[in-house]
């Protein structure tokens, strides 16, 4: 499996913000999202090679037991499965954090599920195969339904301008199994000020609207930069 970083943090997105967790990014992407704020996981994947029992034994090496599987897309690797049998056999919390366009049968303690709206596509001017790929495999409803039925979720949303807003709810509506209450909305931007100026408007529409505002402590906290 490549693996592009694997360091120790704060959970900074979601239900777990705030708890010390250990990150193990892996490479490769199957989307390429014109926002993604870790290219070096997909449009331009680095790392190396490791086993299974080497990404164990490094996790072991924290000493922490909140353990978070990102990428790039975890759930290219079928690897992913034999690795979260063993952490949980270990006794560590998992979280996955995916895009929600693939399926594996793995071991999770919460599905951290952020799927990509129309605003999250290549530009077609500049890279017009991308543009066709990511549109045509960005949604995948039937894994979404897998994943909310079979999995404790949290179910997160970039959101880059007030429009967006109303692409979420046609979302939610065409999965009434997913829990409004579970749903967060989260400012798009790597910059302390956009997302300041995106939580002035942004944070106000979750309250009236029965959702959860979700923001970035990461950035707040480290600023935009790896290992973090």
């Amino acid at each position: 499996m490549r693996i592009a970083e694997l360091f120790q943090s704060i959970q900074g997105e979601g239900r777990l913000t705030g708890t010390e967790s250990v990150f193990v990014r892996v490479a490769g992407c199957n989307l390429r999202c014109s926002f993604c704020d870790t290219p070096y996981a997909s449009w331009s994947p680095e790392g190396q090679g490791m086993s299974i029992e080497q990404i164990i034994a490094r996790v072991e090496s924290f000493g922490t037991r909140h353990v978070v599987l990102t990428g790039g897309e975890p759930m290219l690797s079928a690897e992913m499965v034999p690795l979260c049998d063993e952490l949980r056999r270990l006794g560590r919390h998992l979280t996955i954090e995916t895009a929600g366009t693939l399926y594996l049968p793995v071991a999770c303690d919460l599905m951290s599920i952020s799927p990509k709206l129309s605003n999250s596509g290549p530009s077609p001017e500049s890279d017009p195969q991308w543009a066709h790929r990511h549109e045509n495999h960005r949604h995948c409803p039937e894994v979404i339904r897998r994943l909310v039925t079979e999995y404790d979720y949290q179910v997160k949303f970039v959101v880059d301008r007030p429009e967006d807003c109303h692409e979420i709810e046609s979302y939610l509506a065409e999965f009434p199994e997913i829990d409004r209450s579970r749903a967060m909305l989260m400012p798009q931007g790597v910059e302390q000020q956009q997302l300041a100026e995106k939580a002035h408007w942004l944070r106000p529409y979750c309250d009236a609207h029965g959702l959860q505002y979700c923001p970035r402590r990461q950035v707040e906290w480290f600023g935009q930069r790896r290992g973090t």
